[in-house]
């Protein structure tokens, strides 16, 4: 299987019941070649759908209802499953040469709709093939880093860069704690889909509020870590608000974002910013009780 697509075989024998008669064949070429085989042989002919629906009549069919199920006709098959269905009036096939037209349009018909089928098919493979590699590619250049739901940093390289940072024994640095409140409530009421937007809302929030020099990263399912280097004073105090008047104005008809934050300051270079970020976490903790226990709060979470 390649890069999660389901193998080509499989697909194939599983896609064939998806189309229709008028997807496999131009109805109105296929039409017109009846009706010269028709002139040639004097012979009736009507093609059906699987289920009896018909495409072309040529003849005399009048009261004739198809039964596909206790009285087909002759099968158009692509991948073990019927497509089509040929009527030819029995009685009307007089000669040899007759029949050997008639077996030799249905083979005719078979493999022109398996080709028409693998080659609509194969395209479609391909552009997803294309698509998979697309990502593939993006995921290389870019997955060691970026969480890839949210284009911050991923928890591995927001370690990486917190550590570069220690190093560097740049002070002052706040170190932000940031948690998605109630996002379990989204999930369960509206599933992964809607919970998985909230956290990109929430971290689009964060990037667009973030200075060029700040270092996000998402650290769990819905816990974001920031590092402001060289923070000013109520710096970063303000970032948090600034997010969380965001959330609040956020408008949409099932999301109501909110999110509880807690930052520290670090500015002993022998201080290290895993540590600070724990404590910035019992901080974002106590603003959240705040948050959940304030008027309003249960209401707008609820109505969204």
């Amino acid at each position: 299987m390649a890069f999660g697509l389901v193998p080509l075989e499989k697909r194939l024998k599983d896609h064939i019941r998806n189309y229709s008669l008028d997807q496999i064949f131009d109805i109105g070429v296929l039409s017109d070649y009846l009706d010269s085989i028709n002139k040639l042989t004097g012979l009736s002919l009507l093609l059906t759908d699987r289920h009896g629906e018909k495409a072309v009549s040529l003849g005399n069919f009048v009261g004739f209802k198809p039964d596909t199920v206790h009285a087909p006709g002759r099968k158009i098959r692509v991948e073990e499953r019927t497509i089509a269905h040929l009527y030819v009036k029995e009685e009307e096939l007089d000669t040899e040469a007759q029949k050997e037209i008639i077996d030799n349009l249905v083979i005719m018909l078979t493999r022109q709709a398996e080709k028409t089928y693998e080659s609509a098919e194969l395209s479609l493979y391909a552009d997803e093939l294309e698509k998979r590699l697309e990502k593939e590619q993006y995921r290389v250049t870019h997955g060691q880093k970026e969480d890839a739901l949210t284009g911050v940093l991923n928890s591995t390289y927001f370690d990486n860069k917190l550590h570069v940072v220690d190093r560097s024994q740049v002070v002052p640095v706040a170190a932000v704690c940031a948690n998605i409140n109630d996002w379990k409530y989204v999930n369960d009421h509206f599933g992964d889909e809607e919970s998985d937007r909230l956290i990109k809302v929430v971290a689009d929030i964060l990037k667009e509020e973030a200075k060029p020099e700040y270092i996000i990263g998402r650290c769990g399912g819905d816990f974001f870590n920031i590092l402001i280097p060289m923070a000013e004073d109520d710096e970063a105090k303000e970032y948090c608000a600034r997010v969380q008047q965001r959330c609040l104005d956020f408008e949409d008809e099932h999301l109501a974002p909110s999110v509880a934050c807690g930052f520290v300051l670090k500015y002993n270079v022998e201080q290290k910013l895993k540590d600070l970020l724990s404590d910035a976490e019992y901080e974002m903790f106590d603003n959240k009780f705040e948050i959940k226990n304030a008027p309003g709060y249960r209401e707008r979470l609820e109505k969204a």
